[in-house]
């Protein structure tokens, strides 16, 4: 039958799928907290929860660098990807010879929709309808204002997380005020950076590896800030891993 993604693509997918390909770290470990290991046979190498998959499983390479010829040899009768995460010319590739099903995620509500529909596809709608509904009761607590907060995600050059992002999204649900009014990921310069005078300046663990010594220049350049190393999978991660973000949040 015909399925609908994230991107309005029409998918049509004949049968229960029993061999997946997941392009998404994040939406990896869903498929496996939905209880579709067996189904499982190809992953990206960037798919580290748990840390065993990718032993276990095939290698079909990163998430903006696939091998097409790893893919056909897997058979796959579904494929999951994601708009933001994946490269066009990729997918459109794949979507030739498969059924791909796309996620496009900016919101809460985008990755509860997402949750419900691969559980849909795959034969576990009760199982994604439970981890939908635990999600969105963990996410009624609300946190206190923290203030305006900048999220890095690369340092040379500096990019942060705009508006029209997941990230956003969670920075807003964890009490921030992000004042990057342009959307997406945005190169900023240091001295636009302090000019925003942020109450705090959250420097992620992915896709640049933020460590302690980022930290002592950035408290240097803006010494009213308060310098966070922050868990990048808790901002950005859509799938079951947003079960543990709102006891994060409380940690920072």
């Amino acid at each position: 039958m015909y399925y609908r993604d994230q991107m309005e693509r029409e998918v049509w997918i004949e049968k229960i799928p029993k061999r997946i390909i997941s392009l998404v770290p994040s939406q990896t470990e869903l498929l496996l907290d939905l209880g579709l290991e067996d189904r499982l046979v190809g992953v990206t190498k960037f798919c580290i929860h748990p840390s065993r998959i990718k032993q276990e499983k095939k290698i079909i390479g990163g998430t903006k660098q696939f091998r097409f010829d790893v893919i056909k040899e897997l058979r796959p009768d579904l494929i999951i990807g994601n708009k933001e995460e994946n490269y066009k010319e990729g997918i459109e590739r794949l979507a030739k010879d498969y059924p791909v099903w796309m996620s496009d995620v900016f919101k809460l509500e985008d990755a509860l929709e997402m949750i419900r529909e691969v559980g849909l596809i795959t034969g576990k709608e009760q199982e994604a309808y439970i981890i939908a509904k635990n999600l969105t009761e963990k996410f009624k607590q609300t946190f206190p204002q923290r203030g305006t907060a900048v999220y890095l995600i690369w340092q040379d050059p500096i990019m942060v997380a705009g508006k029209n992002t997941f990230i956003n999204d969670m920075m807003g649900k964890a009490g921030f005020k992000n004042p990057i009014e342009e959307e997406r990921y945005p190169s900023i310069s240091l001295k636009e950076l302090i000019s925003l005078d942020p109450d705090y300046v959250l420097l992620s663990s992915e896709p640049f590896p933020f460590k302690e010594k980022h930290m002592g220049f950035y408290r240097t350049a803006i010494p009213r800030a308060r310098v966070k190393l922050v868990d990048g999978e808790m901002f950005s991660w859509y799938g079951t891993r947003l079960l543990q973000a709102p006891e994060y949040f409380k940690s920072i």
